[in-house]
């Protein structure tokens, strides 16, 4: 067992997004998704298991984790197969190059991050697939973060199929994705938690089906317009499936309505742009490298911080620690 291990992994963009779990306990989710990871944002996670410790001792941006399940789920997970005694309790830090709980996917770079470190301070030597069901325990998107680039998660009942895929495309070799950052808090269990019960999800179940496979063939024919306008679509599928549900949830905010429109109108000029949106008021807008300043000038005269990021790849251990 290696005395402590450092990994960094880079958050997702949901391009055929999920909500709602099959199983909260192993997050086995509904249906199939797809995402690509954005970059330079990114989850730098340091663990070591000691056993002269205690009790296991999160801190995640300089707070101590109060909230510990999902997190102790990916270190039994780690522990069972690297058949570690129970009695050594894991120390593990991590921080975050960007905002968390807005939108911007830090659950799936933290939980992959953790995956990697701990699986590598454990002496596991896994595949990407195999490391992204260790992940898949704190959020299923973090099965796709461990994958990196373009990846698809499939559903199913166990490890042996609900785990992430690179998807073998170019795609990101022209793609800049526009930031408009739209602070305000949420909490994407919330939309898992109720997605089951709207009148909406049954039709999104079977409406996701196509959309798996339209995305999956256009990545692989590198077809910009075809894969972004589906994500553009879904997009708007999802928070249909969210405000539909029990509580109502709504997490657009009028600058997420701004940001929409401003990206209709660039794309009525002759501007390839397209907005995606996962769980949050926050917007990822997807254009081409030539037009990533003219989108990103539109998109702060919405009143709004931005960011231009490039695809990201899969996590991976480094050699500088955080302890």
């Amino acid at each position: 067992m290696v005395s402590k291990a450092t990994a960094v992994a880079h958050p997702i963009q949901g391009l055929v997004k999920y909500h709602g779990m099959r199983d909260d306990e192993q997050r086995l989710p509904y249906h199939d998704s797809i995402s690509v990871c954005t970059a330079p944002s990114r989850t730098t996670t340091t663990a070591v298991f000691e056993s002269d410790r205690d009790a296991n001792h999160y801190v995640i941006d300089g707070e101590v984790v109060t909230d510990t399940a999902r997190l102790d789920r990916v270190v039994d997970a780690v522990r069972e197969r690297a058949d570690i005694d129970a009695e050594a309790a894991v120390r593990l830090e991590s921080e975050n190059t960007f905002p968390t709980n807005v939108g911007l996917g830090s659950s799936s770079s933290g939980f992959a991050a953790a995956a990697t470190a701990l699986a590598a301070a454990a002496g596991l030597d896994l595949s990407l697939p195999e490391l992204s069901t260790i992940a898949r325990r704190g959020s299923a998107s973090a099965a796709r973060a461990v994958t990196g680039g373009f990846s698809h998660l499939r559903a199913g009942l166990s490890d042996a199929d609900c785990r992430s895929e690179r998807i073998d495309t170019d795609l990101g070799d022209d793609l800049t994705i526009v930031v408009g950052l739209v602070p305000a808090y949420k909490e994407t269990d919330d939309a898992h938690a109720e997605a089951a019960a709207s009148h909406m999800f049954d039709a999104r179940r079977v409406y996701v089906e196509e959309q798996i496979l339209a995305c999956r063939e256009a990545l692989r024919q590198n077809d910009f317009e075809t894969t972004f306008e589906l994500a553009e679509h879904d997009s708007l599928s999802l928070a249909a499936t969210t405000m539909t549900g029990p509580e109502g949830w709504v997490y657009w905010k009028p600058a997420t309505l701004e940001i929409f429109e401003a990206v209709r109108d660039l794309r009525a000029e002759g501007v390839p742009a397209y907005f995606s949106v996962d769980t949050g008021a926050t917007v990822y807008i997807n254009t081409p490298d030539a037009y990533a300043d003219q989108v990103e000038e539109a998109v702060a005269a919405c009143g709004v911080e931005t960011r231009q990021w490039r695809v990201g790849g899969p996590a991976r251990v480094v050699d500088e620690h955080l302890f």
